[in-house]
């Protein structure tokens, strides 16, 4: 804690200098992220409350055309070492040049999926797949990106391979599609992920989102397979989720199928269903700084909970910009 005090006493010192510089295109954007509240377990009866973490968010430009984005985990539960760089989810550095884009560093594994893509923060656990819950997402590579018009990227990506628990020259690669229309939103990957010499998992995931007005819906499909003969319909996730939001808040329910096949491991489960549904509530509509929320979740093997909580950003930045901005008047 005291290193965090430390830091961000630094950090406010370095945008009241450049405020007063007048760099405003280069000063960072800081900020903290938290939440907790209270989970409760119907199959036991037991109950507790909750802390999920403490993020730093940070995200800046060194140029024009060189930027840089880290968010690291000063404090979370659902990770056992948050030390170094096993505590950074992402910590990478990013040069743009005409339509392309490059990135090295730390990063998020491509995967085609909106329930894939939420930040830990945003996501209800009990209600996910186990494919989110359980996938090594954050690892180190290089990616690029192509703009071959406003409202589409192309993405490739090679990165240690979430597999590479003993042998980390494994390596991983992917290449993905994101679209954005008035209606429509897609994110579509193909993966290849090493488990071994010479053998790779691969994986095509279609996440798409639709735009009907005040609702949304996602409708996605991932499958995995070693042989590729088996890729669709063994292994695989498939979920809906639609939701409706409105300047204060948001409603949404989950559905989704499962299997996650390997006969190496204990633990494959089949036929596996995930469902529940949420309300999340923004007390002042003007931000989505503080949101409050309650979710219930459920699947097939017998497990139920209701979790209750509060989600909390704190703008470093805008505070610093507001303080140095009054000691001027």
């Amino acid at each position: 804690m005291k290193k965090l005090l430390v830091f961000l006493g630094v950090v406010i010192m370095t945008i009241g200098s450049a405020v007063n510089a007048q760099e405003i295109d280069y000063i960072p954007e800081v900020a903290l992220k938290m939440r907790g509240g209270y989970n409760q377990d119907s199959a036991d009866g037991s109950g507790r409350f909750y802390g999920d973490g403490i993020y730093l968010d940070i995200n800046g430009k060194i140029s024009s055309s060189l930027s840089y984005s880290i968010n690291h985990r000063l404090a979370s539960s659902y990770y056992e070492d948050n030390h170094g760089f096993n505590g950074s989810n992402w910590l990478k550095l990013t040069y743009e040049i005409g339509s392309f884009a490059f990135s090295a560093g730390k990063d998020c594994i491509f995967v085609g999926s909106f329930e894939y893509d939420a930040d830990d923060l945003d996501s209800y656990y009990d209600m996910n797949s186990n494919f989110y819950n359980g996938f090594d997402c954050w690892q180190w590579g290089v990616s690029s990106v192509y703009y071959p018009s406003d409202n589409q990227e192309i993405y490739l990506q090679a990165t240690r391979s979430p597999y590479s628990f003993e042998d980390h020259t494994f390596l991983a690669y992917a290449t993905a599609w994101r679209g954005y229309w008035d209606n429509y939103e897609s994110y579509w990957t193909a993966n290849l992920w090493q488990y071994g010499p010479s053998s790779y998992i691969k994986a095509l995931n279609f996440g798409n989102r639709f735009y009907l007005g005040d609702f949304t819906i996602d409708l996605e499909y991932m499958a995995r397979a070693k042989d590729l003969r088996s890729l669709l319909g063994e292994d695989f996730t498939a979920l809906i989720r639609p939701s409706y939001e409105w300047d204060w808040g948001c409603a949404f329910t989950k559905f989704g199928m499962e299997n996650m096949i390997d006969n190496d491991s204990p633990a494959s489960i089949s036929h596996y269903l995930f469902y529940g549904a949420g309300l999340e509530f923004f007390p002042h509509k003007e931000n989505k700084d503080v949101r409050l929320h309650a979710a219930w979740a459920s699947n097939n093997l017998g497990y139920n909970s209701l979790n209750i909580g509060l989600t909390w950003l704190i703008d470093v930045t805008g505070a610093a910009k507001r303080l140095f901005a009054d000691s001027d008047k």
